[in-house]
């Protein structure tokens, strides 16, 4: 029971010291680089992604697997391109430059 408390008191306490950094920056005329950071870098970690889910619970994500077996069917063709895209063309293959 102790550790949720803990946790509470530490995160109402950053909390209310970043409010103080955003009222002192806008209120007070001699605020300076202390209160910047500490602003700064409360907005900053308000933008890290907080709603992450494993790649395997992601909607749409691609099974490793698919991506290994794309891999061993590429190299099982030796000699020939590995995709099914076409060739480069040359408008000028049979010119050599100047």
């Amino acid at each position: 029971m102790a550790r949720p408390i803990a946790r509470w008191g530490v995160f109402l306490s950053l909390g209310a010291l970043w409010w103080w950094a955003v009222l002192r920056l806008a209120l007070a005329p001699e605020a300076g680089a202390l209160e910047a950071a500490v602003f700064t870098g409360g907005w900053g970690l308000s933008l890290l992604p907080v709603h992450c889910v494993p790649k395997a619970r992601a909607v749409g994500a691609v099974d490793p697997r698919r991506w290994v077996e794309a891999w061993r069917a590429g190299r099982a063709v030796r000699g020939g391109p590995s995709t099914k895209a076409s060739p480069r063309r040359r408008s000028d293959a049979g010119s050599a430059p100047s």
